[in-house]
C-alpha cells in the first residue's frame, strides 16, 4: 500500500514587516523614470552649491537578529561607524540568527544592542499581560547577557497607546517605529526627518524598511533630503544583508558597503549615531512580566475557532511557513462553526504555510508540560494533502520545530484530523501546531482542540446500531476522483481503473467501479481512508464488528480488513471468506474477529484478485452488538 511522505524539515515561521507607510500615503516623492535614472548614475540628489546642509544625524538600524547582518557590522567597523542591532532574543542562538557570541561581539564594537520582543509578535493583537511578557522579558534576556539596553522597536512597526505605554513600563528610553519619513515609494508629503527630540519618543518616525527596490540613490536621498531641508534624524532600517534578490527585505552587501561609504564622507553636519546616542537618558531599572499561567484543564487552545479578531487577525493566531511560494492567508465565514482561517497557495515549488497558535511566552500558546502527550484535533477541508506541523517552546521563550504528523487527505467538506503528539521534550513548556498547506491549493481550518492525553475524558460510545462508515453511500464528492473520504489501496502486479458512476448504484447517485486488467498478482480496493482523522471507522479493541457493502462483480470478490494501531500505523488485519460473482446488486456481509489490544480504528472494502468489474456501494460497519439484521 501506498505510504504518504513528509514535506522538509523547516524553519521557524518567517517575519516580514509590513510597509507601513504605504498604506497611508500613496504619492511617490519622484517619478519611476526619475528613479531609475539616479539609480544608474548611482548618485543623489545634491544641496546647491551655495547652501550649506542642514544638521542631520544618520542611525542605521538592524532588526531581528539575522546572521547576515553580521557582514554589514564588519563593514561599519572597518568605517568607524557604529549601529543599533533590534535583536529579538528568543531567536539567539538558533539557525539563520545571531549567536550569542555574535551579539556580544557587536557590543564590543560598539553597536547598540536593543529590544525587539522575544519572539517577535504584532503586540497590538496580544493580550495585556502577554504583550508585556514579550517586551519586558526580552529586556531582561539581554540585559542578563550583559547588554546595556534602553531601546526598542516595534515588530512589524505595529503599535498603539496601549503597547507604547508597556514599552516605556519595561524601560525603555524610545521606540521606533515605521513609514512616517518620506521616501520615494510613500509618504511624499512626510517630513524629511524625524525631530530631536521626537514629539512621540515610542513611536519614534522613520522612513520605511529598506528593500530590495532600493538603489543606492534612494538610499542617499534619504540622507540628502534632510540635509537639503530642516535636517532631523534619519532611522534607516535593514533586515537581511545578502545576495538573494528574490527576498523583499534583502539587500546586497556591495550596495550596503556602498552606500556605507558614501555616509562617510558626509559633511560635518551630518553625523552617524545609535539610537541611544539620539535619545540619551539612564539605562532604567529591570522589570519581568507578568508569570505565565499553569496548565488548565480542557481544551488548551485560545480562540480556538478564530472567532475573536484583533485588527482583523484571530486573535492568539499567527500566520506560519517557510520556503518558496506565495500564500494569501485570510478569514471566512463560511467555517465549520462560524469563522474559519483560509490559506490559498500559489506558485508553490517548495515548503509550507500555515495558521499558528501565536508563537509567544504563554499568553496565546497552549501550555505543555514534559513527557505528556496531547490529543490534537481540527476540522479542515482543503483541495490538497495536509498535516500537522508542530512546535515546541523552550528556555527563554525560543520555539523550536519539533515534528508533524501523517498526511490527512483532501476533503470538499469539513473533516476532522487528529493525532496524538510523542512525548513533550525536557524542558519545553508550550506548543503551538497547525494544519498546513504544502502544495497549491486552498485550505480552511477551524475548530482547533490540544487535550492532555492523560486528562483527556474518552468520546462517548455511538448508539447501538450507529453506522461507523463516514460518506457510507459514496454520495459526496472528494476532490480528486473518488468520494471524500474513501482510497484506492493494492498491491502486486496488476492495472485498477477506478471510476465514480453517476448512475447505476444501489441507493442514491453514486457507486464505485473497479475495472481490474492485465492482472498478474496482489489486489485492488477501495478502502475508507487510512488515516488518523474523522474518515476512517472509529472501534474499540476487544470488540467484534459487523462489515456490510453491497456489490456487483464479474469475478470473485472478498473483504479485505486493516486497523490502525496504537502508534497511528495502519497494519494488515484479515480478510473475509470469497463471495461469488454476482450481476446485480448482492449485500456481503463479514464479522471480524475481537480486534486487537491498542487498535483504535478499522478499514475495510471489497477488492479484485484477478481481471474483471467490480461496483460497490453501500458501506456499513457496526458494533456487533446492537447492529441490524441483515
Amino acid at each position: 500500500m501506498e505510504t504518504a511522505g513528509r514535506p522538509p524539515v523547516e524553519e521557524l515561521p518567517s517575519r516580514h514587516v509590513p510597509r507601513r507607510g504605504l498604506l497611508r500615503w500613496a504619492k511617490p516623492l519622484v517619478t519611476a523614470a526619475a528613479a531609475v535614472a539616479l539609480a544608474v548614475a548611482g548618485v543623489a540628489v545634491g544641496p546647491p552649491a551655495a547652501q550649506a546642509a542642514a544638521p542631520t544625524v544618520v542611525s542605521l538600524t538592524f532588526d531581528d537578529g539575522h546572521a547576515d547582518q553580521v557582514a554589514a557590522a564588519q563593514t561599519l567597523n572597518s568605517l568607524g561607524l557604529k549601529a543599533t542591532f533590534f535583536v529579538t532574543s528568543g531567536v539567539v542562538n538558533t539557525p539563520n540568527y545571531f549567536t550569542l557570541a555574535q551579539v556580544q561581539a557587536l557590543a564590543a564594537a560598539g553597536h547598540e544592542i536593543g529590544g525587539h520582543t522575544v519572539t517577535h509578535p504584532d503586540l497590538t493583537t496580544l493580550p495585556s499581560d502577554e504583550a508585556t511578557r514579550q517586551v519586558c522579558n526580552d529586556r531582561v534576556n539581554l540585559a542578563n547577557w550583559g547588554f546595556r539596553v534602553t531601546s526598542f522597536a516595534h515588530p512589524f512597526a505595529a503599535a498603539n497607546a496601549a503597547t507604547e505605554t508597556i514599552v516605556k513600563n519595561c524601560g525603555y528610553n524610545s521606540a521606533r517605529g515605521l513609514g512616517d519619513i518620506r521616501t520615494r515609494f510613500s509618504c511624499g508629503t512626510c517630513a524629511v526627518g524625524e525631530s530631536m527630540p521626537p514629539a512621540d519618543p515610542y513611536f519614534t518616525k522613520a522612513p520605511d524598511q529598506v528593500e530590495n527596490t532600493w538603489t543606492l540613490a534612494d538610499l542617499q536621498r534619504s540622507v540628502t533630503q534632510a540635509e537639503n531641508g530642516a535636517g532631523g534624524w534619519v532611522q534607516l532600517t535593514f533586515h537581511h544583508i545578502a545576495n538573494n534578490p528574490s527576498d523583499p527585505i534583502t539587500i546586497s552587501p556591495t550596495l550596503f558597503n556602498q552606500f556605507a561609504n558614501w555616509l562617510k564622507t558626509r559633511p560635518s553636519t551630518t553625523t552617524v549615531k545609535t539610537v541611544d546616542q539620539v535619545i540619551g537618558g539612564t539605562v532604567k531599572p529591570l522589570v519581568s512580566g507578568p508569570a505565565v499561567p499553569p496548565p488548565g484543564t480542557g481544551n488548551l487552545v485560545k480562540n480556538p475557532g478564530f472567532e475573536t479578531l484583533t485588527n482583523g487577525v484571530p486573535q492568539c493566531w499567527q500566520q506560519g511557513g517557510y520556503g518558496t511560494n506565495t500564500p494569501t492567508f485570510s478569514t471566512v465565514t463560511q467555517g465549520r462553526t462560524g469563522r474559519g482561517a483560509q490559506i490559498v497557495m500559489r506558485n508553490y515549488s517548495n515548503g509550507d504555510a500555515k495558521w499558528l497558535p501565536s508563537l509567544d511566552l504563554g499568553g496565546c500558546s497552549p501550555a505543555g508540560t514534559p513527557g505528556h502527550t496531547y490529543n490534537l484535533g481540527m476540522w479542515y477541508k482543503s483541495t490538497a494533502a495536509t498535516q500537522f506541523a508542530l512546535y515546541y517552546r523552550t528556555g527563554i521563550g525560543s520555539w523550536t520545530y519539533w515534528t508533524s504528523s501523517p498526511w490527512f487527505a483532501a476533503a470538499s467538506t469539513f473533516q476532522k484530523a487528529s493525532w496524538t503528539t510523542p512525548a513533550l521534550p525536557q524542558g519545553a513548556s508550550g506548543i503551538s501546531f497547525g494544519l498546513n498547506i504544502f502544495s497549491n491549493g486552498t485550505l480552511v481550518t477551524d475548530d482547533a482542540e490540544m487535550f492532555d492525553a492523560a486528562a483527556t475524558p474518552p468520546p462517548p460510545p455511538p448508539a447501538a446500531g450507529t453506522n461507523l462508515v463516514q460518506n457510507a453511500g459514496l454520495e459526496t464528492a472528494g476532490t480528486g476522483t473518488l468520494p471524500q473520504c474513501w482510497q484506492a489501496a493494492g498491491y502486486g502486479t496488476n492495472t485498477p481503473t477506478y471510476t465514480t458512476l453517476s448512475s447505476g448504484a444501489h441507493s442514491g447517485t453514486k457507486a464505485v467501479r473497479l475495472v481490474m486488467t492485465n492482472y498478474s498478482s496482489g489486489d485492488s480496493k477501495l478502502l475508507p481512508s487510512l488515516d488518523t482523522g474523522s474518515c476512517a471507522p472509529p472501534a474499540v479493541a476487544g470488540k467484534t464488528y459487523s462489515l456490510r457493502a453491497w456489490y456487483t462483480s464479474t469475478a470473485t470478490t472478498q473483504f479485505a480488513v486493516y486497523y490502525r494501531n496504537s502508534a497511528g500505523a495502519w497494519v494488515y488485519w484479515t480478510s473475509s471468506p470469497w463471495l461469488a460473482a454476482a450481476g446485480t446488486y448482492t449485500q456481503a456481509s463479514f464479522t471480524t474477529p475481537a480486534l486487537p489490544a491498542g487498535a483504535t480504528a478499522i478499514s475495510f472494502g471489497l477488492n479484485l484478485f484477478s481481471n474483471g468489474t467490480l461496483i460497490t456501494d453501500d458501506y456499513a460497519m457496526y458494533d456487533t452488538v446492537g447492529a441490524p439484521a441483515l
